[in-house]
């Protein structure tokens, strides 16, 4: 099932390399992409009951779904996840 959340904080390709790598590792979900022009994560779930996970790792990561809070300590962990993902690329 295709899915897919606009989101807060995304600066460039560090950051959508971290999501990536880190939204592959939840059981049940594939094919995350990240579009950096419209702010969007999508990706492939089995069922609807992985779609919490992600939403919940995503702000776990500083990378708020558009319309949830986004603090300036989640702020700052979109930082710190931005340079993990710019030296991992």
């Amino acid at each position: 099932m295709k899915n897919s959340f606009n989101i807060q904080n995304l600066k460039c390709g560090g950051c959508a390399n971290t999501i990536v790598t880190q939204l592959s590792k939840l059981d049940g979900i594939s094919e995350v992409e990240v579009n950096n022009d419209t702010d969007e994560v999508s990706f492939n779930t089995v069922s609807v009951t992985e779609i919490e996970s992600v939403k919940q790792k995503l702000s776990d990561l500083g990378y708020p779904i558009v319309g949830d809070a986004n603090s300036l300590p989640k702020k700052a962990k979109s930082f710190v996840s931005c340079a993990v993902g710019r030296m991992t690329k």
